[in-house]
């Protein structure tokens, strides 16, 4: 049966209507899509700010390292035995320095792997950056402890320096750990498995500044002392990844390192 002129219109307009509802809710979903994009994208916008915020707090804890360094009070014609006798000031101001350095090599290393930061990457950077920023008050009990000569302050300084540095590796392997569990955050050339192996450098160095804390404080500091510079050394050589640096390959044997890679641990 053929329709009428009243009929087609309203067909038509009832066709109409439904044109313009779905295209009305595909632009809802469009706008809501982008919406999700854009908050996504501000929740994790790359790693400029927090890369040169951190670089902001490190260059400062590394210059605030020379407040500690004081002309002796010495009497007139004593400069020379004055200047001498403050050596350990002299030595926590370069193993201060040079430990400082070492986390920011680590740092650097870390986020040239990293291609967003999220709100939780955000607070473990943060975590990082403040005990970092303590490394010059245990080093500056340490020294003066170690130019009073007194064995009990020296065993005290030593148990606060280890505490610090515990905290130190804790934070890192916070940080390790969480972009272990977020790969969207990280560059797609890097290996999965590589921030879940970086956890271990940081739980070694908790390890061994625990044991620094205790030997130290109830054998010997010299223990603890050792253990101190032997540290920030291992951070120093496998600030790229402890099976990224040549020397890794060489103390570690072809098949380990392979084997390491495969499984992920």
């Amino acid at each position: 049966m053929r329709k009428g002129p009243v009929e087609r219109t309203a067909d038509n307009t009832t066709s109409d209507a439904v044109h313009d509802y779905n295209m009305a809710t595909a632009n809802v979903d469009e706008a809501n899509a982008h919406a999700a994009h854009t908050r996504n994208r501000r929740l994790a916008a790359g790693t400029s700010r927090a890369e040169a915020f951190s670089d902001g707090v490190f260059a400062i804890v590394i210059t605030l390292l020379v407040l500690d360094l004081h002309p002796p009070k010495a009497p007139p014609g004593q400069l020379l035995s004055g200047l001498i006798q403050q050596w350990p000031a002299y030595f926590a101001y370069v193993t201060s320095y040079l430990y400082v350095g070492v986390v920011w090599l680590n740092h650097r290393a870390a986020f040239r792997r990293v291609q967003d930061c999220d709100k939780g990457l955000h607070w473990a950077n943060l975590g990082v950056l403040f005990t970092s920023a303590l490394l010059p008050f245990p080093t500056a009990i340490l020294a003066q402890a170690m130019q009073n000569r007194n064995t009990t302050d020296t065993r005290t300084a030593v148990g606060v320096y280890a505490l610090v540095g515990t905290f130190l590796c804790l934070s890192w392997w916070v940080f390790f750990h969480y972009l272990s569990r977020r790969p969207e955050l990280v560059h797609d050339d890097v290996d999965e498995w590589f921030f879940a192996a970086e956890r271990n450098r940081a739980f070694a160095g908790i390890m061994l500044y625990a044991a620094a804390g205790v030997l130290g404080y109830l054998v010997a500091p010299v223990i603890a002392l050792v253990i101190f510079l032997v540290v920030p050394t291992f951070y120093g050589i496998t600030s790229e990844g402890l099976f990224e640096r040549p020397i890794a390959a060489t103390l570690l044997s072809p098949r380990a390192v392979r084997s390491h890679k495969k499984n992920g641990k």
